[in-house]
């Protein structure tokens, strides 16, 4: 099963989403949104920027887990990852986005 976004509201009005893989896993999240239009930029941006590896920002966490952003064309974090135990096991999040970012479908959850 191919993977969807999520779009929903907070208790204080802010917008967010989450990317879902196909196994219903949150592989990435968004930062919050004052408007709903930002946040379905926001989900515009990944599906187009989720492809490209050189938009993944690979990080260690002062912890020592691992964990990605996934970044605009300017630089801007669109979205953030879990915290994985492992290097490879970020890289397959990685590849998971990659794999689901294109996906068209959004569940609005507002």
């Amino acid at each position: 099963m191919a993977g969807w976004f999520e779009l929903s509201k907070t208790s204080d009005g802010q917008f967010r989403f989450v990317l879902k893989a196909g196994n219903a896993e949150t592989i990435l999240s968004s930062e919050l949104y004052k408007a709903r239009g930002s946040a379905e930029n926001g989900i515009a941006s990944v599906q187009t920027n989720s492809a490209a590896d050189e938009r993944f920002e690979r990080k260690t966490a002062a912890n020592g887990k691992f964990f990605f952003n996934l970044k605009a064309t300017n630089g801007q974090v669109i979205g953030t990852s879990q915290m994985y135990a492992s290097e490879s096991t970020r890289d397959g999040g990685i590849g998971s986005v990659k794999e689901n970012g294109s996906s068209t479908t959004i569940k609005d959850n507002t």
